[in-house]
């Protein structure tokens, strides 16, 4: 193998038959940026490496060179920062003020999960810190009456407990804390453990795996993804959440087979599931075809940003008005798909709808891919398209509930 990402581009490039010219303009980069990394004088950009592997079908071998070539010359924080997340555990503290609470019958029951069912409700179209507080506040009280009332109330109370918690760590992660996101996430793990369901165990792992996915950890990502997969007792439609997160992981990594694999793994999954019984809201992605939009995610970081536009293009659509943090998270994913394949036109018109969504819901992993679109619709600055619509792209990313 090269000892630098530039010989290894250079060499990929030679093989394909191309001229740093023809690469430009596949790529969507200027020749003068690409020749300057070919001669190591620039470090890559991880956007450009994705694309210019997928371009010359390097089977993540420019991927992964671009990502050591960067390690080699950055601080390496990410290991203290993940024993740190382990302190947050001292978040959880469960008791209630007062005496002893009379048994609950069903009813009770089920009006706290209907109060925990509208605050999801809420969370899907709103900021994360407007659910936070009441979605504590609640996990306490439902887990305190879990300890005070016999079986089965108390396992069903345990499993609610499990599914609030669970929740509470995707806000967390929504809201940027991801030692928080991390603390919950393990609680919920635990809590399910004592309620006796393996079920929200399995899908803790597919929540982690998504924190480490947003940190761009592609191993991470697939080894809990996996370790998801393990869990004894978990049903397929856990499962199949679980291959999806694994399928991502490996596109993150450049590595398309794999990708295909898990998601083909996914989809066989999805297709035997059945709806879920349980005592508690039902676990990740409620989308029509939460396969293809993982598909149409994925395409972009194996560098193939046309299929990947076409595929949200065409699953955005799909997705419930109501569903606004999915609106925007797959839209602005998509507005970037069509930016990277060279659709500025595209790309802004799409971008417009999804702002709107975006200022609503106030999601940090969102904000994510908007600053790696505001970077690639940089580059277009004069274009007219761009100057329209890069000011409110540059509120919303500024902007803080």
């Amino acid at each position: 193998m090269s000892g630098s990402f530039g010989e290894l581009l250079r060499e990929c490039r030679v093989a394909a038959g191309l001229s740093i010219g023809q690469l430009a303009k596949r790529v969507h980069y200027s020749k003068g940026y690409l020749s300057k990394v070919e001669n190591d004088l620039k470090l890559p950009h991880e956007t450009m490496a994705r694309l210019c592997d997928g371009v010359l079908d390097a089977g993540g071998g420019l991927i992964e060179a671009a990502r050591s070539a960067r390690d080699r010359v950055a601080d390496a924080g990410l290991t203290l920062d993940r024993r740190q997340v382990l302190v947050a555990g001292t978040v959880l503290g469960m008791a209630l003020a007062g005496g002893p609470r009379p048994a609950l019958d069903e009813r009770v029951v089920a009006g706290m999960r209907t109060s925990f069912e509208q605050l999801r409700s809420l969370g899907v179209q709103t900021s994360p810190v407007v659910v936070l507080e009441p979605l504590v506040a609640l996990l306490r009280t439902v887990h305190a009456l879990a300890l005070e009332n016999p079986e089965p109330t108390r396992g069903r109370l345990l499993l609610l407990a499990a599914r609030i918690a669970e929740y509470t760590g995707w806000m967390n992660q929504e809201a940027g804390d991801e030692q928080r996101a991390l603390a919950w996430t393990r609680h919920a793990s635990e809590l399910a453990r004592a309620g006796g369901d393996r079920e929200i165990v399995s899908y803790a792992f597919v929540r982690e795996a998504g924190l480490a996915l947003y940190r761009q950890d592609a191993a991470n990502t697939v080894d809990l993804a996996r370790q998801a997969q393990l869990v004894d007792r978990a049903g397929p439609r856990t499962l199949a959440l679980a291959a999806r997160r694994e399928a991502q992981g490996h596109a993150l990594a450049g590595d398309r087979a794999s990708f295909d694999r898990a998601l083909d793994r996914a989809v066989r999954l999805f297709d035997v599931s059945t709806p879920d019984t349980r005592p508690y809201p039902v676990l990740g992605s409620t989308a029509p075809d939460p396969a293809e939009l993982a598909r149409g995610w994925s395409l972009c970081d194996l560098g193939r940003a046309e299929e990947s536009a076409a595929v949200l293009d065409r699953e955005l659509v799909r997705l419930p008005a109501a569903s606004r943090r999915s609106r925007a998270r797959f839209g602005a994913r998509r507005s970037l798909a069509h930016a990277l394949a060279g659709e500025i036109d595209q790309s802004c018109a799409t971008l417009v709808g999804t702002l709107d969504d975006v200022a609503h819901v106030d999601s940090a992993t969102v904000r994510t891919d908007l600053r790696e679109l505001a970077r690639t619709l940089g580059r277009w600055h004069n274009h007219g398209a761009v100057r329209e619509v890069y000011p409110e792209l540059r509120r919303v990313l500024g902007q803080r509930y």
